[in-house]
């Protein structure tokens, strides 16, 4: 993307997906994946873990991030639908444990 480009989904939503693609990313990955700095990394996995989008699991000195894909979308004009439509939209196909996989 060119700089000062614009994209459909904000950096908490391409967040979402790309720990949704890969669980056990760190953050330096998903920086540098997403296009943002690793303190907004860290503050947008606080965010989605403190509304209960993700649950983050240590696994020694790595993290492993599972998402709920029960939450509705936030925004009050799509919040019939759940964060599992989305990522299901998107081509993600969910799991029995609230997990997804491509």
């Amino acid at each position: 993307m060119k700089k000062g480009g614009w994209t459909f989904l904000t950096s908490h939503g391409m967040m979402l997906i790309y720990i949704t693609r890969h669980p056990q990313s760190t953050t330096e990955e998903i920086a540098h994946e997403v296009g943002v700095t690793l303190r907004t990394v860290q503050k947008i996995i606080s965010d989605l873990e403190a509304e209960g989008y993700i649950k983050r699991l240590k696994k020694g000195r790595c993290n492993n991030y599972i998402v709920n894909p029960e939450l509705p979308m936030r925004h009050r004009l799509v919040q019939e639908f759940a964060i599992g439509d989305v990522l299901s939209a998107l081509g993600y196909n969910s799991l029995s444990d609230n997990k997804f996989i491509i």
